[in-house]
């Protein structure tokens, strides 16, 4: 608590000093069942809080257990003592719907009086996770729940204000997650239409013509190999040493985000190493990335002028194309149904699945003769990709600024 009794930042109108708690002088265990119940089976994810269990399974896996779980009704709260990359020691949320069965296991409990999303996010914090850290003697169980107690988790302390302010907190917080909400789910939709354009407006396998085409367009589509149309086709090197200060962007997969690559995400290599040691790699504006090895075999990028200069290693092939056709189509060429049922059919299976340089060479893809055609489909996925983009990037800056309010909202 470091002997604070405020927050740092605080709506106006409200003054006086928060009090300190035992979480177990205001809680009430819930502990009834009731399997007659039609309420859904939810679960607690560290994400999203509580979703129905059968977005997480395919099946279902509850059994004879479902006759143990507790209903759990609105407004109470349930703690999953089960650790996660996002909260280790564990997470807690308040039901916002009005029923629901969830696992015995859980931790579930009321608040009487108090706000429950307001004390769901005390239990979520900073300071909580510094009492539960030191309650944790021995790890996980073998069923990957934390040593943590009903006990042990009402001896946790916290600091809180008046009812009136607790509200008030909550519902400042709860429209946050409603604006996070509603650029998620936009975005889902615009990542649904992608992906839905994309298999209408390139030809399905055996077919010379898409289903969905621009006016003014009817020649048949031609087969083409990617090195008919790449001046080079190499991939990089994982240079002998990275510098944190080196002038070099240096690309790794996981910088790939819908055909851009993301600086922040990359590391970074001198000069001297990027014209000497890797000079073969030496990434240019307007080539393609693509992902040959790993998990993310398919995933791709075009490099753009904000990043250079840039090298790259050997889980990515360089596409340097010719001037003959438009870039950006082969880009979505290469994210097409096409270039899935290619890799699919191609890579090698090992420890990592792969396709070597002479597979990407060869891999045949159906080409409109006209560049305009081809231009106007490359503008259209770009266009929809920049609207993704700005959906990931509103995303995120909504968590960053969410995560920066918990921390001075709260003591």
């Amino acid at each position: 608590m470091e002997g604070r009794k405020v927050p740092e930042i605080r709506f106006e109108g409200f003054e006086g000093e928060w009090e300190e708690y035992k979480l177990g002088e205001i809680v009430e265990i819930v502990s009834r069942t009731n399997e007659q119940s039609n309420a859904p089976v939810m679960m607690i994810t560290a994400q999203n809080g509580f979703i129905n269990q059968s977005e997480r399974y395919v099946y279902d896996n509850t059994g004879e257990s479902l006759k143990k779980y507790i209903l759990l009704r609105r407004d109470e709260l349930a703690y999953n003592h089960g650790a996660s990359k996002i909260r280790p020691y564990g997470s807690c949320f308040a039901l916002n719907v009005e029923e629901a069965r969830v696992p015995f296991v859980y931790h579930c409990f009321s608040v009487g009086k108090n706000v429950s999303e307001f004390i769901s996010f005390v239990l979520n914090g900073r300071e909580t996770e510094k009492q539960l850290k030191k309650m944790v003697s021995s790890g996980a169980r073998m069923d990957g729940l934390l040593n943590i107690s009903f006990e042990e988790f009402c001896s946790i302390s916290l600091m809180i204000p008046t009812v009136v302010e607790q509200k008030r907190v909550a519902r400042y917080f709860r429209n946050l997650d409603g604006m996070l909400t509603f650029y998620q789910y936009k975005l889902e939709k615009l990542k649904l239409l992608k992906r839905a354009m994309i298999e209408k407006m390139f030809p399905k396998n055996g077919e010379k013509v898409p289903e969905i085409r621009f006016e003014g367009f009817t020649d048949d589509w031609e087969q083409r190999k990617l090195g008919d149309y790449s001046e080079l086709i190499t991939k990089g090197t994982t240079p002998s040493c990275f510098c944190e200060d080196g002038d070099v962007t240096f690309v790794k997969i996981e910088a790939l985000r819908e055909k851009r690559v993301v600086k922040e995400l990359c590391s970074a290599i001198s000069e001297e190493i990027h014209k000497r040691e890797l000079a073969r790699s030496i990434l240019n504006e307007d080539d393609i990335v693509f992902a040959i090895a790993g998990a993310t075999v398919g995933k791709c990028a075009v490099i753009t002028g904000n990043i250079l200069p840039a090298n790259t290693n050997q889980a990515l092939a360089i596409i340097r194309l010719k001037t003959n056709i438009n870039r950006d189509f082969v880009y979505f060429s290469l994210t097409s149904k096409q270039m899935e049922i290619y890799i699919n059919q191609s890579k090698s299976i090992g420890a990592q699945p792969n396709l070597s340089l002479a597979q990407m060479n060869a891999f045949e893809f159906l080409c409109p003769c006209q560049k305009e055609e081809q231009q106007k489909i490359g503008d259209y996925f770009s266009a929809l990709d920049h609207l993704i983009t700005l959906h990931q990037d509103k995303i995120e800056k909504l968590h960053n600024f969410k995560k920066s309010m918990l921390e001075k909202m709260f003591i």
